[in-house]
């Protein structure tokens, strides 16, 4: 065992947990600081050290720089036309009252694909009031089903920024993590946030005050897009993309005919394209924007997009390092030696980041920055790989606690008490986590 190696990466995750939560020093920073900490202390000489620092960034960056910066595009576009809030109002209205629950889920379910988690929880909140206002029961009992299909397409669906950068670190195909993240989300969202939720809202009482936090001088659209042409945006990348994986799964990477160009059109960065250029004319454009306003709603999207961006880079920093150095494949052996399959291991990591440091992002990217080195030449296949990806995801999702934005976002928006909110939102986003681990373990087990 190779003391000095072990010393490397205990220091490099002690100072990058340090400064996130003693100092409180930005996840970017952050994570650089500890990879450089990795990278020396394992003996590297600084100049190496630094080269590192360099190749890291540039190989995560050449892809997900682009495929956040578009996804960001789009959820902007969708949110400043109104097609959210809109595509949940009319699946709240085709489906009823008694069905409001499922309908909101669903909802956010799409919603969050292209829209940050907490900018679509801020825009879909009123619908929560309104119906508890209509019908007298707990805020919790319609506001959790839409969290839990928040948090996880926020976590499991591409091209959200979490699974993005992690299928970017493992290598992941983005279909084949689409695929089950669909078949492992649906199941997880249902007991987390309708059965669960329907179960935890009888136990807790909520205010339920009146919010009018929304800014409604950010719509550019002279009126609403139609439920169908919103749904259609959302889920074009997401079929083009399938397609893409499906045609690979079937007929192999082609270089020529009509295969050649679905596998073209399916390219993630291609996806995206296409999905910006038609949410820009059909969303906005044939609905009154003009183009001076979609190009500053583009502009003002890729603030917030730009800091995942460079935590996303700066996670392929501490891949790089780790293997560079030589921990990853030191962390190999003992997960060999440990005989913890590669699902379980790259859950408790993510996890455990999470309770640490709060940030579901951020955990997911450490994590997959540990997990990619011990993966190294194993003989792991695509929809394995992207079940590795799921169950990092699974892991960042979990106990959501005090230390996490989305936990304040909560307690803030339905007027809950800290200890409410823990038995609640942190107890929902647990049931999640348990439920999609298990599910994963199982299809990894029938692949």
């Amino acid at each position: 065992m190779d003391y000095q190696l072990i010393l490397a990466f205990l220091g490099g995750v002690g100072v990058l947990l340090f400064l996130i939560l003693v100092w409180k020093v930005n996840a970017f920073i952050s994570l650089l600081v500890g990879s450089i900490v990795v990278g020396l202390v394992s003996g590297m000489n600084p100049s190496e050290v630094m080269d590192n620092v360099v190749k890291g960034m540039g190989d995560t960056l050449g892809f997900v720089a682009t495929v956040v910066g578009l996804g960001s595009i789009i959820g902007a576009i969708l949110e400043a036309t109104g097609s959210t809030e809109g595509l949940a109002r009319s699946m709240l209205s085709r489906m009823g009252e008694s069905r409001s629950r499922l309908a909101l889920s669903i909802s956010g379910f799409m919603i969050a694909i292209p829209v940050f988690f907490d900018v679509a929880f801020i825009i879909l909140v009123p619908m929560v009031y309104a119906l508890r206002q209509k019908t007298g029961k707990s805020l919790l009992y319609f506001a959790l089903p839409l969290l839990a299909s928040l948090a996880v397409t926020h976590a499991f669906i591409p091209p959200t920024p979490g699974p993005i950068a992690v299928a970017d670190i493992l290598g992941a195909d983005l279909g084949w993590i689409i695929f089950f993240g669909l078949i492992v989300g649906i199941p997880a969202t249902i007991v987390g946030g309708i059965l669960f939720g329907g179960f935890i809202s009888s136990r807790i009482s909520t205010i339920g005050e009146e919010n009018l936090l929304i800014d409604s001088d950010l719509r550019i659209s002279t009126s609403n897009p139609p439920a169908h042409l919103i749904a259609f945006v959302i889920l074009l990348p997401i079929l083009l993309i399938l397609g893409n994986t499906l045609s690979k799964s079937i007929i192999g990477t082609q270089e020529e005919g009509i295969w050649m160009w679905i596998q073209f059109l399916g390219h993630p960065i291609m996806a995206l394209i296409i999905t910006t250029a038609v949410a820009m004319v059909t969303l906005g454009i044939k609905y009154g924007a003009t183009l001076d306003q979609l190009k500053d709603v583009a502009g003002r999207s890729l603030g917030p997009a730009g800091i995942i961006i460079l935590i996303t880079g700066a996670g392929g920093v501490f891949k790089q390092m780790l293997v560079t150095s030589g921990v990853g494949s030191m962390l190999a052996q003992q997960a060999a030696s440990w005989q913890l399959s590669y699902i379980w291991l790259a859950f408790i990591l993510a996890l455990i980041v999470r309770l640490v440091q709060g940030s579901a992002t951020v955990a997911m990217i450490t994590a997959a920055g540990i997990v990619a080195p011990i993966l190294a030449g194993t003989q792991v296949t695509s929809p394995q790989l992207a079940l590795i990806v799921l169950s990092i995801a699974a892991g960042a999702s979990g106990f959501s606690h005090v230390n996490d934005s989305g936990f304040w976002l909560v307690n803030k928006y339905l007027h809950l008490s800290e200890i409410d909110t823990i038995k609640s939102w942190t107890a929902m986003t647990g049931v999640i986590s348990i439920t999609s681990i298990v599910l994963i373990s199982i299809i990894m087990l029938l692949i």
